[in-house]
Parts: structure tokens; sequence; C-alpha cells
């Protein structure tokens, strides 16, 4: 059941995709994949995050490296997404005026922030490319400021979330989005626009 959910969503994902754009440097950039407008501020909690983890801020990989999206690989993003969305109890953080509230690695109480940077720690030690693993800051459908972990392959880019377990594609949530990590520069961060979102039969197909 589980190999056929994920091949269910890569056959959605090819569906969906209608070809490839070339990039800065002629890099093949999928036609669904997040659209950066320009250079943006870093987060000031991901300045200190760099600050308290450096390694996790170091590239690992050439520019602009994307995941092969395998029924292996999604298994292998679902598993994680799962297991960390179980394995932290959600609690709410205030960080204006709190020196001691960062984002946490692996914490057993945190908020969104530590979900995504938790994930996206564990995928590094898995070897996927630090360029493929962005951390992006949105605003839900109710205003709250959220973070995810973007993965970006080379149909597209997915979202982990600790508000799902399913993997999306970015434009099937219903975010905001506002910015997230250069795939060049794990410390920098680029303005991003929100997408059109995806018509129901690509959302239904997603789902799993």
């Amino acid at each position: 059941m589980a190999r056929r959910s994920s091949l269910v969503l890569l056959a959605a994902f090819a569906t969906a995709l209608s070809g490839v754009d070339a990039g800065a440097g002629g890099v093949s950039v999928p036609r669904n994949s997040i659209v950066e407008v320009g250079p943006t501020l870093a987060p000031l909690q991901h300045v200190r995050f760099c600050l308290h983890y450096p390694d996790e801020c170091r590239s690992n990989s050439p520019d602009n490296e994307r995941i092969d999206l395998t029924p292996a690989s999604l298994t292998l993003l679902k598993r994680v997404n799962h297991r960390i969305n179980a394995s932290i109890i959600p609690i709410s953080k205030t960080y204006i005026g709190n020196l001691n509230a960062i984002w946490t690695i692996a914490p057993n109480q945190g908020d969104c922030n530590d979900y995504a940077v938790t994930k996206r720690h564990e995928l590094l030690n898995k070897g996927l490319p630090s360029s493929a693993l962005r951390l992006s800051v949105t605003k839900t459908a109710f205003g709250v400021g959220h973070l995810v972990l973007v993965v970006s392959t080379k149909q597209g880019d997915l979202v982990m979330d600790s508000l799902s377990d399913a993997i999306r594609s970015w434009q099937a949530t219903d975010y905001q989005w506002l910015k997230i990590q250069s795939a060049h520069d794990p410390h920098l961060w680029v303005e991003v626009r929100s997408p059109v979102v995806l018509p129901s039969p690509f959302l239904s197909a997603d789902k799993f």
C-alpha cells in the first residue's frame, strides 16, 4: 500500500509537470518549483540557529542540486516526516525577549521551527544535499507564521510540514509563501512568490 501511494504521487507530479526551464547557470528547474523574487533578510532566529548549530548551515553540495523523486526517496521523506511529527510534543514558544528560546534539533517539546530543523538535520545525515533541503517561512490561512521544510526534487518542490503527515507539493498548500533559504548558501534567504493553487484532481492524488 505504501509503495502504491508513492507511485500515485509520482504519477501526479508527472502529470502536473509541463516541462523544465533553464535557471541560473543553465540549471534545469521544474516549472512547478518555487519562484524566487530576490534576496531578503534571514530570519533573526535562523541567524541564532546557525551560531548554535554551525554544521547545519554549511553547504554539502553543488548549487541547485535536486533530489530525484523515486519511490525510495519519497518513502524516506514520508518516514522522516511522520516520525518527527510523532516524536516532538507541540508547544508554543515565545522568542521576543527570550534569549533562551532558539530553534532546537530533536527536542522533546517544540514548535514548527523545531520540527522543520530536525527534519532537515535527519535528511542531511541521510546524505541528501543541503541545497535541496530548504527551510521556508510561510503564513497559514489564519495569518500565523509557520516554518516548513521544502525538499527540491527534479520533479518539483515538496513540503514537509509539522501540521500534516502528507508530503505535498508547495502549490497544494493554502499557505502564503514569504521567504526561503537560498540553494546557494544555507545562511542566505530569498523572497518567494506565492503560487496559483493547483486544481483539485492533483490535490486528491497528493493525499495519502
